[in-house]
């Protein structure tokens, strides 16, 4: 923490050099993706990239195409996940249905939440133990399911448990054993692994969830920002390499910034990656 407080004050002191206190000044891959829309790494730092009508890409970090799957029904995905050790995890809510796949991109399970008691899944992310988390706006519930058995496990209504006005319900997602729910107009909202509220995080994010080491990351106003989960403290990071860039996601070793049909790769600077 010491070292990393006194990164943040180099940052601070340096003022237009602090992008380059940040050791992003040359990226390491620039991959075009026509229409691209989410952005995820897995944990051998491949990216993986979603475009509009549903396709999935996968890049080394360098840039270089892997692989691609384009599914049979095409449709705007809600949530792209590679950051679990072995399954690849994606879910639409125009199509209401989702789709684990390896990491060769071939599909492992996909089913319709509508053949599982989910009447309005809006928000969906997997979870431990055969476990996938919804958003069902029908009821303003959030329920878990066990994919392998087609069987909702448990229905937990929220909209007097978090007592807000506005739960339009963005992202959820799984991180340590907690599930965070990102409402932009009202904050994020933090639940243990058995779906019970524990306490709201007062960020207005619309972008999706970046988490490194118990930290938030997102992009605000051309600058890169944290925010400590266990501190509760919020951090300016410095200006990002392009002011184009709309949001963050971080690996093991890189960190990557989508623009339009733009993603830039990055090494990560060595006072994140030695974040505890």
């Amino acid at each position: 923490m010491k070292r990393f407080l006194v990164f943040l004050f180099v940052l601070v002191c340096s003022g237009v050099a602090a992008q380059n206190q940040l050791g992003l000044e040359k990226p390491l891959g620039e991959i075009q993706v026509k229409n691209l829309d989410l952005i995820s790494i897995d944990t051998r730092d491949q990216i993986f990239a979603s475009t509009t009508s549903g396709d999935i890409y996968l890049f080394d970090q360098n840039g270089k195409q892997l692989n691609l799957f384009s599914p049979t029904r095409q449709g705007r995905l809600h949530q792209l996940e590679a950051s679990w050790t072995v399954n690849i995890f994606s879910f639409s809510s125009d199509l209401q249905e989702y789709r684990i796949l390896d990491r060769f991109l071939n599909p492992l399970a996909e089913n319709s939440f509508v053949l599982n008691d989910i009447i309005l899944p809006k928000a969906a992310t997997l979870g431990n133990n055969n476990v996938i988390w919804v958003w069902d706006e029908s009821d303003l519930s959030l329920k878990s399911l066990d994919y392998q058995r087609n069987l909702v496990l448990q229905t937990q209504p929220l909209n007097l448990i978090l007592d807000s006005e506005n739960l339009s319900v963005s992202e959820i997602r799984e991180f340590k054993n907690r599930l965070f729910m990102n409402v932009p107009q009202s904050g994020i909202f933090i639940f243990d692994n058995q779906g019970n509220f524990l306490q709201k995080v007062d960020l207005k994010l619309d972008q999706r969830l970046c988490f490194f080491n118990e930290r938030l990351f997102w992009t605000e106003d051309g600058t890169l920002k944290m925010y400590e989960l266990t501190s509760k403290t919020k951090f300016d990071l410095g200006p990002l390499p392009s002011p184009n860039s709309k949001l963050v996601q971080i690996g093991r070793e890189i960190i990557v910034f989508g623009e339009k049909d733009l993603v830039k790769v990055y090494s990560l600077p060595k006072e994140l990656k030695e974040l505890k």
